[in-house]
């Protein structure tokens, strides 16, 4: 009798056990299911948001113009319909450029974004009304920077591709453009003068360019 009770207790606690495993297994199986539909949701909720992002940017370099330097899409403005602000295209307007940001190598065969937006305040300048005659850029150049300033060779031998900035720098000289490269800089990035294109300056330190140009009334515009 009581062997019994025992088989009848034992059967008891594993049905019960089974079960208990059965609704552990359930819950979890619907604990991963709702985690895996809220990742999903998420994920396509971050989709959404960034097709509608790159959507909108499509819709405004569509409407980019370029009144003189065309350098990558970056460099274009929009034009804006009857601006009440005009500035005074009779004056000269001196501009100092710190250029030190480099592309990463994942984008080294785009045009340096800092030249690129040296080019786009220019172009800003210009839709502005002001003259290009009247534009004075000097572009001081230091840190990762100076790899833009290139020569094929050069570049070659770092990035196994030709400079795709060197036509901006080109169309920058032809402009007017004084391009200055740290001499400081030089050194701690192992640069020399032979790797540039034609025509770049060479100073001690970009530090005295800063400064220099900013008492002669240029007008500092830091692109990092």
């Amino acid at each position: 009798m009581i062997k019994k009770i025992f088989t009848l207790m034992f059967a008891c606690a594993s049905f019960l056990f089974a079960a208990a495993q059965a609704t552990m297994s359930d819950s979890l199986s619907h604990a991963k299911d709702s985690t895996l539909h809220a990742l999903i949701h998420a994920d396509s909720l971050k989709v959404e948001k960034e097709f509608a992002e790159k959507d909108k940017w499509d819709k405004i370099y569509a409407r980019a113009e370029y009144p003189l330097l065309k350098g990558s899409k970056n460099s274009g403005i929009i034009p804006v319909k009857d601006p009440t602000e005009i500035p005074d295209p009779n004056m000269d307007y001196k501009l100092l450029f710190e250029v030190t940001g480099n592309n990463p190598d994942s984008a080294a065969k785009e045009i340096n974004f800092g030249l690129d937006e040296v080019a786009r305040v220019i172009n800003l300048h210009v839709a502005s009304g002001i003259p290009a005659k009247r534009i004075i850029p000097v572009i001081v150049v230091h840190a990762a920077a100076l790899n833009a300033l290139k020569n094929n060779e050069a570049y070659q031998k770092k990035y196994k591709m030709d400079n795709p900035s060197i036509k901006l720098i080109e169309d920058l000289k032809k402009m007017g453009a004084k391009f200055i490269a740290c001499g400081q800089a030089m050194e701690f990035f192992e640069v020399k003068k032979e790797e540039f294109v034609p025509g770049i300056q060479i100073s001690l330190t970009a530090q005295t360019v800063v400064s220099s140009y900013q008492l002669k009334g240029y007008i500092w515009h830091p692109v990092w």
